[in-house]
């Protein structure tokens, strides 16, 4: 979970973290910040959301995000995990 704008010190630690991190693994971008740079977008030490540098399987939007965005968004991330997991699990029987 990415909270903010990936900024340019901050960007081979993110890309190492999330190599380091074993699969099954997900990214989520939490704020419009982490989404695209919010607010700090443009800035010369920011080089924008989190999605430029690792792939993010879920954007929650926000600034900050509602608890229950958050909520709904984990929710929905766990539902399409499980029903991804389900038809794989049919098509190799």
């Amino acid at each position: 979970m990415v909270t903010g704008p990936v900024t340019k010190n901050m960007r081979d630690a993110l890309e190492r973290t999330y190599h380091a991190t074993p699969d099954p693994k997900w990214v989520v971008a939490l704020g419009d910040c982490a989404r695209d740079g919010g607010c700090f977008a443009g800035s010369y030490a920011v080089i924008g959301g989190v999605s430029q540098v690792v792939p993010v399987d879920l954007h929650i939007p926000g600034c900050p995000p509602p608890p229950l965005a958050i909520l709904q968004g984990l929710l929905a991330l766990l539902d399409r995990t499980a029903k991804n997991a389900a038809s794989t699990a049919r098509e190799s029987h």
